[in-house]
């Protein structure tokens, strides 16, 4: 049986799996994600060694700009970690085969391989996270551009006087249509006296607000909840308009966290994707869809990539 390991690396947690070649997980290890190197490697170690299958290969998807050696050059959600050699650290310290791309990239190869986009051959993978990641299956293979930068999604402007993104530029779309920045529109509604149902479902601090307390308050009918769910997602549809009216993919498949508000996120994504995309009544549908791999697709396809390196 073959077997590798894949690390989903993100602005708060490192993701463990153990796959198989029938994508089967058979062991999984979550970490809090540390924001320096050292301790970033240290923590990747721990992953891997409580897993078990010594010896077998090692992919790792990084949220950040990974290049084509393997080296994470730039992560705007893990401060402090910049010009990274993290495939030759990692290589050099576990004494086994060690392959690094972005995160989104292999979320994307996860799926395409083992979930909701199985048999498309130009598909667009979207991770509402931390931040905004993406990943583009085009013509059956992951894009990766010139430099392995390709499908940097959430770092194009959609609004020049709009809110800080995490890189620094103003009005990114990841500033507006992540889960951190759902959790900031929730914040800001209760700063405005409203709100009052997901401020209790953070317990009543408002500090502690996420996307979570949004979807508890949601599910119970809250009105406050559900209207800003329907913005939050209208401006997730506003970036995957402009991004299908560029790649025209058959499937647009969404993961990350916020997934887990179900049909309260999709329905309205929906609904305002065929408001904004050009031409939606002379184009046929593109489905968009819930990753079928979960919180797993980034370790998995990290996981795949390793496979390639058995051969």
């Amino acid at each position: 049986m073959s077997i590798t390991i894949g690390l989903d690396i993100g602005g708060t947690k490192v993701l463990g799996v153990a796959v198989d070649e029938n994508g089967t997980v058979l062991a999984d290890k979550m970490l809090p994600s540390e924001h320096e190197f050292d301790a970033l490697v240290a923590g990747c170690i721990e992953a891997i060694d409580a897993l078990g299958y010594p010896g077998v290969p090692i992919g790792v998807g990084a949220a950040g700009l990974v290049d084509l050696e393997g080296r994470l050059d730039y992560a705007p959600n893990i401060p402090g970690v910049t010009r990274a050699p993290l495939q030759a650290t990692l290589a050099a310290k576990t004494g086994r085969k060690v392959v690094v791309d972005n995160d989104a990239n292999l979320a994307a190869l996860g799926e395409a391989t083992y979930g909701a986009a199985i048999g498309a051959r130009d598909a667009l993978m979207v991770t509402l996270g931390t931040g905004i990641g993406g990943g583009i299956i085009l013509n059956g293979g992951v894009l990766r551009g010139a430099h392995g930068f390709a499908a940097e999604i959430g770092h194009f402007t959609v609004d020049r006087n709009g809110p800080v993104c995490a890189c620094g530029e103003l009005g990114h779309w990841e500033a507006i249509a992540s889960g951190n920045a759902l959790g900031r529109m929730a914040r800001e509604l209760i700063a405005s006296g409203r709100g009052a149902a997901i401020l209790a479902a953070a317990k009543g601090d408002a500090h502690a607000v996420t996307g979570r307390a949004v979807g508890t308050a949601a599910r119970a009918g809250d009105a406050d909840a559900l209207e800003l769910l329907d913005q939050f997602a209208d401006n997730v549809a506003l970036g995957l308009a402009g991004l299908a009216n560029i790649l025209d993919p058959e499937r647009i498949v969404i993961a990350g966290g916020v997934i887990a508000l179900g049909p309260l996120l999709f329905d309205p994504v929906r609904v305002a994707f065929a408001r904004h995309i050009e031409g939606v009544e002379y184009r046929p549908e593109v489905p968009i869809v819930p990753a079928k791999l979960g919180l797993r697709a980034g370790g998995i396809g990290a996981a795949v990539l390793a496979r390639t390196l058995l051969t």
